[in-house]
């Protein structure tokens, strides 16, 4: 079979790339290439599957019909092992060969799980998708002590899930603390004292080096090990410590690899009709200047968009993004973009302040007085004002004392810059 698109990849990218593809090309054909049966459901929505109890239909990112709505060939539950950008064909697990004018590599991220002796046990699992979170829901029941190693976004989402099931959850962190990608030391206690009065423990500064089996099973978990040594009894382990760019089945001969696909702002990698987005891609990150992997969902869905039109022929460039977390997990709401553990030196200006007993915290990073980076925990109205300073680099020199009061918006601006924002919405 041949298509006019391909895309490998049913999540956000590959739906932000169909929609754009038909919104200009309404006749040809399309074909999404899935190793999921239902590719079309929210990945951040996973631990509320879990932990929440919400059906499919809650967490589906477009209805079940979008496929057919756009006239998409979905192809579900099959693996694409093999991209060839010369030929312009994608080959199947079941070695079925599609062919293509236009591809897009939507593959999304796998899972990253260190080598740790034990680690093919039953009972340990990886939480990145819907399929994850159904393999740990049915083993759950029998289960009461769960360790989940990374301490990131995923693994926290993960211990909120666990905890309100009711389950006794250790946290084990290599690092010395917990979201130390999206906060700084400050925001991370406030969060770890979150997590430890809703009944989890935290170890930080530590890995799992071994995964111990029952007494009466070894093939079965039950408990882990430490690089200290220290032992602890457990039912179930839970790899939750981010993902990695899933590009093994892409020859780097023909398309240029560093850590994820490169690509241009228009989302087209170093191959003719072949474009990439999402956790597989390195894309313009506005903050920094520069290309690199943001495993970010809104920025995947912005990232398909950008391609798909570019694949349709309609010239769009990718306006760039920068690490951002909208989060509430246990009842603290987080918001956090851009650099916000910047080197110590000059360069940077932090302001900052922060009610511990309230978990209250804000932090405001400049460059030249310029915002490259912001927490805002507890208190995070108008976080969309900062975030458009930010966004078009905005001199905030005269406003510093304003920027950091927990009021602060858009009556706080000066009108010449109020009047700017304003048009820009």
């Amino acid at each position: 079979m041949k298509f006019k698109y391909v895309i490998v990849g049913g999540s956000a990218g590959g739906i932000g790339a169909v929609e754009a593809i038909r919104a200009i090309d309404k006749i040809g054909t399309i074909a999404v290439i899935s190793d999921e049966p239902t590719p079309q459901y929210s990945k951040p929505m996973i631990s509320e599957y879990l932990g929440e109890g919400k059906k499919l239909p809650e967490i589906i990112y477009r209805p079940l019909k979008f496929w057919e709505e756009h006239s998409v060939k979905i192809i579900g539950g099959k693996k694409v092992v093999k991209v060839d950008a010369r030929a312009r064909e994608v080959t199947l697990e079941d070695e079925e060969i599609i062919g293509f004018e236009k591809l897009l590599i939507a593959t999304g991220g796998k899972p990253i799980i260190p080598k740790t002796d034990g680690a093919d046990k039953k009972g340990v699992y990886t939480f990145t998708s819907l399929a994850d979170a159904q393999a740990l829901e049915e083993k759950l029941s029998g289960a009461d002590k769960v360790v989940v190693v990374g301490g990131g976004l995923i693994g926290v989402s993960l211990t909120e899930a666990l905890v309100k099931l009711h389950k006794n959850v250790t946290v084990v962190e290599l690092k010395d603390r917990i979201l130390s990608l999206i906060l700084d030391s400050k925001g991370s206690a406030i969060m770890t004292e979150a997590v430890e009065q809703a009944g989890a423990k935290i170890v930080t500064g530590h890995y799992v080096t071994k995964i111990l089996g029952r007494k009466d099973s070894e093939a079965q978990v039950g408990g882990v090990v430490l690089d200290d040594g220290t032992e602890g009894a457990s039912d179930l382990v839970v790899f939750a410590i981010g993902v990695t760019p899933r590009v093994e089945i892409i020859d780097p001969n023909q398309i240029k690899i560093n850590r994820g696909v490169v690509v241009d702002r228009s989302m087209a990698t170093s191959a003719p009709s072949v474009y990439a987005c999402g956790d597989a891609a390195e894309a313009y990150d506005f903050t920094y200047g520069d290309s690199r992997v943001l495993p970010l969902w809104p920025l995947a869905y912005v990232g398909g968009r950008v391609a798909g039109s570019n694949m349709a022929g309609l010239k769009v460039e990718y306006p760039g993004g920068t690490q951002m977390s909208a989060l509430n997990y246990f009842d603290i709401p987080v918001i956090t973009v851009g650099i916000v553990n910047p080197p110590s030196g000059d360069e940077y200006e932090i302001l900052s302040n922060v009610h511990q007993e309230n978990r209250v915290y804000r932090k405001i990073v400049l460059r030249n007085n310029i915002v490259v980076g912001m927490i805002l925990i507890g208190k995070v109205e108008n976080a969309g004002v900062i975030f458009d300073l930010l966004k078009n680099n905005v001199d905030v020199s005269a406003m510093k004392e304003k920027i950091i009061s927990e009021d602060f918006g858009l009556l706080h601006l000066d009108e010449p810059i109020r009047r700017e924002m304003l048009r820009r919405e």
